[in-house]
């Protein structure tokens, strides 16, 4: 609609009111404002409120308005057009029923009965920040617990080393216990043993102290009079003074043949070898079987304290009787004592580990069952008088005159070529299950040993052991 259009249309407006009264128009017409507000509708831009402007010009950037402002407040300037034109709105009683039958304007209706001038509630700003804040500790939570679970070891270790550790005794001791170091014992074996014994409140704290020492400490066999929960560092210093070491102390390893026995017992009670020898010549003096021609075998393997002035009779009776007490305990009868004590003391120079012995048992069994030759390689260096070593030659194995030799010589050796302990007592009257019929010691110094039941698989466990050998000259 152009200007014109829209003048022509005001004018007939007008024209169609008759007596204030507003006559019905067709849908063509437009409706005209009353008759107070003509005025103020004259002054309106409607080429600018109906069909928009021609040329928009930037407008300014709006100020701020309050809410009063934007409803008709009187700050509004008198002249204004919206104020001709809503003023008589905003005048109108608040409680006034509106009445759009008569007239009045839709408007003034709307702000009456929809617009609340209440005040809004207020809103729970707190609430948004507390559920971002347990969100964030939940978040938190999953990440330490994640990484506790990752790095609990590490944690557990950095917790350790913050924390005394209560693994000591403190003081010089009391009481008094005898303690016995064998030949051959590690540091870790006396730091066990010390725990066991009640010398000590814990394995850590005598082995991490040993550690420290420069230069390495070195033991000496024998007995030693130490006290009831003492201190590791007291412990230590009571075992390196030769004044706590007591006479008369002889210590036999298991294994240990019977020239070095009597040996040991000469050195510690200071009786002539010649008179333990004499002693020993009559084994039937002792109550050993019918086949024994020697004590070998049957001089346990112990820590023993002899009384000053103890004959050399006395001293090996009281080894004798020990054997027989082990024996017994193993549940060995008398009669079975000699095959037992043959075959144990062959386990006991051929086995390494504590675990092996029970197999290593087992193979000798095998052997004497499916009537193969035993082979031990221990028994015929015990014949050729080397008693400290296992390995032999080709021409000592092929050595007939050797009656200890077992790879020409069926079934068990002529005798014990060793004085067994219990675990090798015990190996014999209780082997090990398996089909096994060789086995090999490849590291001598671990004692780790390959078992075997076909020779294919013999000869590469040989191998192995030879390459070991080789690696590590020195080695007998």
């Amino acid at each position: 609609m152009t200007r014109r259009e829209a003048r022509a249309a005001r004018e007939a407006g007008g024209a169609g009111e008759t007596d204030g009264v507003q006559q019905p128009a067709s849908h063509d017409e437009v409706r005209t404002p009353q008759p107070q507000q003509s005025d103020a509708l004259d002054r309106l831009d409607f080429d600018a409120v109906i069909t928009g402007p021609i040329d928009r010009v930037p407008e300014p950037e709006p100020e701020p308005v309050g809410a009063a402002v934007r409803h008709g407040s009187d700050d509004l300037a008198a002249d204004h057009p919206a104020r001709a034109l809503f003023g008589a709105l905003a005048d109108e009683p608040a409680d006034r029923e509106p009445a759009p039958q008569t007239g009045e304007s839709p408007l003034a209706w709307r702000q009456q009965n929809y617009l609340s001038h209440a005040e809004p509630k207020r809103k729970r700003r707190w609430v948004k920040p507390l559920i971002v804040t347990v969100v964030i500790l939940a978040v938190l939570g999953g990440m330490a617990g994640a990484a506790y679970a990752i790095f609990q070891p590490q944690v557990a270790q950095l917790v350790a080393s913050l924390t005394p550790k209560d693994d000591d005794y403190p003081g010089d001791g009391t009481g008094e216990v005898m303690f016995t170091i064998v030949s051959g014992d590690t540091g870790s074996d006396i730091a066990t043993n010390l725990h066991k014994a009640g010398v000590t409140k814990s394995y850590d704290a005598f082995y991490s102290l040993l550690l420290r020492q420069k230069p390495e400490v070195e033991f000496q066999p024998g007995a030693f009079k130490l006290k009831k929960q003492m201190s590791a560092s007291a412990a230590l210093i009571a075992l390196k003074d030769p004044a706590n070491r007591v006479e008369n102390t002889a210590v036999i390893p298991e294994g240990t043949a019977e020239v070095d026995v009597l040996q040991t017992v000469a050195d510690v009670t200071k009786i002539p070898i010649a008179d333990l020898q004499a002693a020993a010549a009559n084994p039937a003096d002792y109550g050993l079987p019918a086949e024994a021609k020697t004590l070998e075998g049957f001089l346990f393997p112990a820590t023993y304290t002899f009384a000053p002035g103890t004959t050399a009779h006395d001293a090996i009776k009281t080894m004798v009787d020990r054997m027989f007490q082990s024996l017994d305990a193993a549940g060995v009868t008398p009669e079975n004592r000699w095959n037992t004590v043959v075959l144990a003391s062959i386990v006991q120079r051929e086995a390494g580990l504590k675990d092996d012995y029970p197999k290593v048992a087992r193979v000798f069994l095998n052997r004497i069952q499916q009537g193969w030759d035993l082979q031990s390689d221990a028994t015929v260096a015990y014949g050729t008088g080397n008693t400290h070593r296992v390995e032999t030659t080709d021409a000592e194995r092929a050595d007939a005159s050797n009656p200890y030799n077992t790879y020409v010589h069926p079934g068990l050796p002529v005798g014990p070529i060793s004085n067994p302990g219990d675990l090798a007592i015990n190996a014999v009257v209780h082997p090990a299950d398996g089909p096994w019929i060789f086995f090999v010691t490849w590291n001598l110094q671990t004692g780790e040993t390959i078992f075997s039941t076909t020779e294919a698989e013999h000869e590469a466990a040989v191998a192995k052991w030879q390459q070991w050998m080789k690696d590590n000259p020195g080695y007998e």
